[in-house]
């Protein structure tokens, strides 16, 4: 890794790169922050305000297979800042809404016993007839549900999400997102509850930060800030500047005004697309070419504000119906009360996944707003005179697309970056274009902090199962380098 450096640059303010200024400074070293958002922290990870109403860009349950991650959510926050939350969500499905996680008497009741009758028999089918290359998400997901399930659960829902059919998305995602899933597994916790091995996306209950997760981030950056540690706001790098395999400036955009800014190392979080296309001098034509094929899926909520104090008792639903573009609704006043200033109304999010410039992403903020209360009326879940205001939130590059060939494009700029800067770290979502949760963000954060002092982890190995907890020897050489339980502690 070369000398231990005594400013390094952290560009991003999410989850990852403001865990990684934290531990930098833990360990000592000098960090300057770099976030892109004029007015908030926290990344995807970041709680908005409108008018008093705080609402996610998405969900956050605060729930993690790592002790040291729940220690730092506790120790950034007071114990009495987190909430335990009981988790309630559903599915809706031609005019039905489903319990998630699986209750097999309420599937049973509502898919009616032939339909219940042909799921079952679709799964024995897929078990006993097994595809033999297993390549899209379709192929996992049938693998492991049957195709009628997949048909009835998942296809429609995931379209929503990714802008393309199933079986052009990777089976990668499935893997990292639902491994140790299956029907067998879901159907046995409905019928005997949890046992062994917690799988996440079951959890029945979880933490949550009684105003959002971005009062945990706001605080960690005052916490950065008063110790010394520079945030900018509005502050976007646009290129990395470096010469004998070290980078040793950035150039920094704030409004119309760029500087150069000079730093011994980089923590990246930002797009890896927008890394690789910023370094400077460029690299080679087949680096940028697999960073340009990299694709994103963007993001926009629709925040409805109604003249109702209980509207329905979800934290969430799941939308499966094509027949409206909306894929999920949040309901704000069930992970928090707090998120609400008056408890005689309720402020629903409304999930929209579209690609920047798309009819989607231009509409206008009047005419999102009348799509989200029309789309909701006519699944009856609202009523469209109860809607007193509203506001619309557009987020750029919230999902990294894991198509056909994003590992082998990923696969390519590792290799370059890895093999030419020895002070160059990548965390987090977008800087990994890996579809991490925020735990396993921060993980990545601690890793690339602790490998610039000198460490040696593979951030590349924190997913969705938290394999990164696995304790090997000092002498291993498999590329399975990951780091042990360490007690959190001041600087």
């Amino acid at each position: 890794m070369g000398d231990r450096p005594d400013l390094v640059g952290v560009v991003g303010a999410g989850p990852a790169g403001l865990t990684a200024a934290w531990e930098l400074r833990r360990l000592g070293i000098g960090s300057i922050v770099f976030e892109a958002h004029p007015h908030l922290v926290g990344g995807l990870s970041r709680t908005e305000r409108y008018r008093e109403y705080r609402f996610d860009i998405g969900g956050h349950r605060f729930f993690t297979k790592s002790d040291e991650i729940r220690e730092l959510w506790h120790r950034f926050l007071p114990e009495e800042d987190f909430l335990l939350r009981q988790r309630m969500s559903r599915i809706y499905y031609r005019g039905r809404f489903f319990r998630y996680p699986l209750d097999a008497r309420d599937a049973l009741q509502k898919l009616g016993l032939v339909e219940a009758t042909r799921c079952g028999l679709s799964y024995v089918a897929s078990a006993l007839r097994p595809k033999r290359t297993v390549v899209s998400f379709e192929d996992w997901v049938v693998a492991h549900f049957g195709r009628r399930l997949f048909e009835i659960f998942f296809k429609t829902y995931t379209e929503k999400v990714w802008g393309m059919p199933c079986s052009e998305i990777s089976a990668d995602w499935a893997a990292q997102r639902i491994k140790g899933l299956s029907l067998f597994r879901a159907v046995k916790q409905a019928v005997f509850g949890q046992s062994g091995e917690i799988v996440k996306t079951l959890i029945e209950e979880f933490e949550y930060p009684r105003l959002g997760p971005g009062m945990m981030w706001e605080r960690v950056a005052e916490d950065l800030s008063g110790r010394g540690v520079a945030i900018e706001l509005g502050a976007r790098v646009v290129e990395l500047h470096h010469e004998g395999g070290r980078i040793g400036s950035l150039l920094v955009e704030t409004g119309s005004e760029s500087r150069e800014v000079a730093v011994d190392a980089v923590v990246s979080s930002m797009p890896i697309r927008a890394l690789v296309e910023g370094l400077r001098p460029e690299p080679p034509g087949e680096v940028l070419d697999a960073a340009r094929a990299l694709r994103y899926r963007d993001f926009l909520t629709v925040v409805l504000v109604l003249d109702e104090p209980d509207v329905f008792p979800d934290n969430w639903i799941y939308i499966h119906d094509p027949s409206v573009r909306v894929g999920r609704v949040q309901n704000f006043k069930n992970w928090s009360p707090e998120m609400v200033p008056d408890q005689r109304h309720t402020a629903l999010g409304l999930e929209y996944f579209c690609n920047e410039g798309d009819e989607l992403w231009a509409a206008t903020d009047e005419a999102l707003l009348e799509r989200g209360a029309r789309e909701l009326a006519a699944i009856g879940l609202v009523d469209p005179d109860t809607v007193i205001d509203g506001t619309v939130i557009r987020v750029h590059k919230a999902y990294p697309v894991y198509d056909e060939e994003y590992a082998a494009n990923v696969a390519v700029i590792r290799g370059y970056l890895e093999d030419r800067f020895d002070n160059l770290q990548l965390c987090g979502r977008n800087g990994m274009h890996k579809y991490n949760n925020q735990d396993h963000a921060m993980m990545t954060g601690l890793m690339a902090a602790r490998n610039l002092a000198g460490e040696k982890w593979d951030q590349w190995r924190v997913n969705q199962d938290a394999e990164y907890l696995e304790e090997v020897s000092a002498d291993d050489t498999g590329g399975r380098m990951v780091p042990r339980k360490v007690t959190v502690r001041d600087a």
